[in-house]
């Protein structure tokens, strides 16, 4: 009865150390793919973003903008100037709400 016992115990501990080991190797599976170095095509991508970042903050402005850009640019600001009566269109406006005037009314 005891060793019934004991091989009952045994199984169940068992159980829960293997269950808690393939936890533990699937956690560490996924810490060890993220040390790895990445795929070559993620590598490439996540290049290409910091080149860009890079050209972007010494031109302080948008890369590789051509004259014909420009121009482009300048075309239309224009047009937009003409049709809603100009104004600056580099910022955001600024609303200006009054409050209404309430009448109390009789009862």
């Amino acid at each position: 009865m005891a060793l019934r016992r004991l091989f009952k115990l045994s199984s169940l501990l068992r159980s829960a150390v293997s269950l808690t080991l393939s936890r533990n190797i699937g956690i560490s599976a996924v810490v060890f793919n993220r040390a790895k170095e990445l795929d070559p095509v993620q590598k490439l991508f996540l290049d290409k973003i910091r080149d860009y970042n890079t050209k972007s903050k010494a031109s302080g402005g948008i890369v590789d903008a051509g004259p014909a850009y420009q121009k482009n640019l300048s075309e239309e600001v224009t047009k937009l100037q003409r049709l809603y009566g100009g104004g600056d269109f580099t910022k955001f406006p600024d609303f200006k709400f009054s409050e209404p005037k309430l009448e109390e009314g009789a009862k």
